[in-house]
């Protein structure tokens, strides 16, 4: 604090010891007192100007990703989302969580040789992509605290994004807590062809089906074909008509008997 003391000479209040140090330098510096106080005016600007600078850049903003897609484990393990990217189906930041790469690591590490041979081909897989033009894959850390699942759904909610799986119960969960979730799965089965009764298809008969006599193929995509009276011709391709058409959670599943002159 500064106090003002009276001089018992001129009778006049003297400044404490800033107000002194800044007078007597003032009368050192040979400026009038007006100039001195414009430049420390100009001075005093250009120091807050300069804090108000660096408290802006102090600041990070947390920049959005853009269009995120969140992977499981089951969609790059089926290895479809690749190719579905490349043709423009699916775009964005491909998200992976370090949950998600440590379920594919056991799984190319399993002792079982079937799992192992299809981790090991998706971790392929993905490497290829990460490295394919235009491709943006990032990783991100996740919770440790909760399942990969829940992990994908918190992650995707927050940052506003999609999963793709395969999986049906994590896309139906997700669905309920407001996460778009595409399962491709369900994705294959609406792009399945459509067929009516009456319709003609040429297919190869490659197994006998459950019922007596029957025969089973399958159509370019997929789908489940059962002739009846087709059991003979296990091996060879014949000109079907759809009698009946079945729509069953894993797909709609044809009926139709052999085309003859007479049908």
């Amino acid at each position: 604090m500064n106090y003002k003391i009276k001089n018992k000479g001129s009778g006049q209040a003297r400044p404490g010891r800033a107000g002194a140090a800044a007078h007597l330098l003032m009368e050192n510096i040979m400026l009038p007192r007006r100039v001195i106080t414009q430049i420390a005016d100009e001075v005093g600007k250009v120091v807050s100007k300069s804090l108000s600078v660096g408290r802006k850049r102090g600041k990070k903003k947390n920049k959005q990703i853009e269009n995120p897609v969140f992977l499981d484990t089951s969609a790059i393990i089926d290895m479809r989302v690749f190719d579905l990217a490349k043709i423009g189906a699916f775009y964005g930041t491909f998200m992976l969580l370090e949950g998600v790469l440590s379920e594919l690591k056991n799984i190319a590490d399993s002792k079982d040789g079937i799992k192992k041979d299809r981790g090991r081909k998706a971790l392929d897989a993905l490497e290829a992509f990460r490295k394919a033009k235009g491709v943006k894959v990032r990783i991100m850390a996740d919770y440790g605290e909760k399942s990969v699942d829940e992990d994908i759904i918190d992650m995707a909610r927050k940052n506003k994004g999609r999963i793709i799986t395969c999986d049906y119960n994590l896309s139906k969960k997700a669905r309920i807590s407001g996460v778009p979730a595409i399962d491709l799965y369900e994705m294959t089965n609406i792009l399945k062809t459509t067929a009516l009764p009456g319709e003609e298809f040429w297919v190869k008969i490659i197994q006998s089906g459950k019922g007596e006599g029957q025969g089973v193929g399958y159509l370019p995509d997929g789908t489940m074909l059962v002739v009846e009276r087709g059991k003979e011709y296990v091996g060879k391709t014949i000109q079907v008509k759809v009698s009946r058409i079945i729509q069953t959670d894993a797909g709609k599943i044809l009926f139709s008997k052999i085309k003859t002159p007479d049908n």
